[in-house]
């Protein structure tokens, strides 16, 4: 049985952080086209801002964390603050993003 390489799981975490925060770039640009799209109602651009707020605390967040995978052979534990409020921003994003298609 070989042995266990510790690099592997930091980097594969790394990566997963870049691809959550890409879907996040296309869900924000995507909220903010259809908050715009149509004249854009009050509502609708106050869903996709908040969209686009949460977003940045999410690549906030996800960078912090990339640059911690990045810099450390043996990384720390997320900080579950910093869990919670990744998850948050996701959640927030998802219904704006609901709300966004639902009032359209």
């Amino acid at each position: 049985m070989p042995d266990r390489d510790p690099g592997l799981q930091p980097e594969r975490t790394r990566l997963a952080w870049r691809r959550t925060t890409l879907s996040g770039t296309v869900v924000a640009v995507l909220a903010g086209k259809t908050a715009l799209a149509g004249g854009g109602s009050v509502a609708g651009v106050v869903a996709g801002a908040v969209c686009c707020v949460c977003w940045l605390g999410f690549l906030r967040i996800a960078h912090r964390r990339i640059r911690v995978l990045a810099a450390s052979r043996v990384p720390g534990a997320l900080v579950p603050r910093r869990a919670g409020a990744a998850v948050l921003c996701t959640v927030v994003m998802a219904v704006c993003g609901a709300a966004l298609v639902l009032q359209g």
